[in-house]
């Protein structure tokens, strides 16, 4: 059976070390393929022994350097997960963002055949997706950091963020396919109860979902705490949040 490869990217100071290690250990947990789980980070401290980390690959970037690299936001960094090569990684390649739970086996995210899955973002009608989840084979698509490389300013006039750069080019490409409708959900969109009833019921788990994102705020250990982060929102403890990401 083919090895695959969980990938994510830690850099700066938005997250700690203990994201990296409890992404890991969810993965251990509810997947059951043979894998490889690498971070790509600037800081090596105090992530698990037992991680194969390496340095986020720089790619030929004038702008690149150690304190800031890529200066138009640090969210581009994920861009560098399609470097050709990329150290010795081969194969499946599922990328995985830190502010999630895992919440069921995963296994399944590596049965779809298909050259870039990706999240269908849940508030857009054109093809962005949302690259908190997204695979790919490495090495396939090394072209959009070639594209950026000699279009910079051009590109990045189109669009946000990084998420609609990459997404919006390989639907150009007609290489873009999404996850089967539930399997990735938000933790603002799908889990809180609506409306005055979240101030009475905490967040529940979507039925058949697999993993939840919490873009933006509240992150996991404020759902845990029940801190909302926004003061139009409402959110109670939640336990599960508790005890799976760990």
């Amino acid at each position: 059976m083919q090895t695959v490869n969980i990938l994510c990217i830690k850099w700066g100071k938005k997250y700690g070390p203990d994201y990296v290690n409890k992404l890991h250990n969810m993965v251990r947990r509810n997947l059951t393929l043979p894998h490889r789980f690498v971070c790509l980070t600037d800081d090596r401290d105090g992530i698990n022994p037992e991680i194969e980390v390496k340095d986020i690959p720089k790619v030929g970037f004038k702008d690149f350097d150690e304190r800031q690299p890529w200066s138009f936001g640090h969210g581009w960094l994920k861009v560098t997960s399609f470097a050709d090569p990329l150290y010795d990684l081969t194969g499946p390649t599922l990328f995985i963002d830190l502010d999630v739970v895992i919440v069921d086996n995963i296994d399944c995210f590596f049965e779809p055949k298909g050259e870039f899955f990706v999240i269908k973002e849940w508030d857009k009608s054109d093809d962005t997706g949302n690259t908190s989840v997204y695979r790919y084979d490495i090495g396939a698509h090394s072209d959009l950091i070639e594209l950026l490389k000699n279009h910079k300013e051009r590109e990045l006039a189109k669009v946000r963020n990084e998420q609609e750069f990459v997404t919006q080019n390989l639907a150009k490409q007609g290489k873009l396919q999404y996850w089967p409708e539930g399997w990735c959900v938000s933790f603002k969109r799908h889990c809180l109860p609506k409306g005055i009833m979240n101030w009475f019921k905490p967040a529940t788990i979507p039925k058949g979902a697999k993993i939840v994102a919490f873009h933006g705020k509240p992150n996991p250990p404020d759902a845990i705490a029940g801190v909302s982060g926004k003061w139009y929102r409402r959110v109670l403890p939640v336990q599960w949040v508790k005890d799976m990401w760990q």
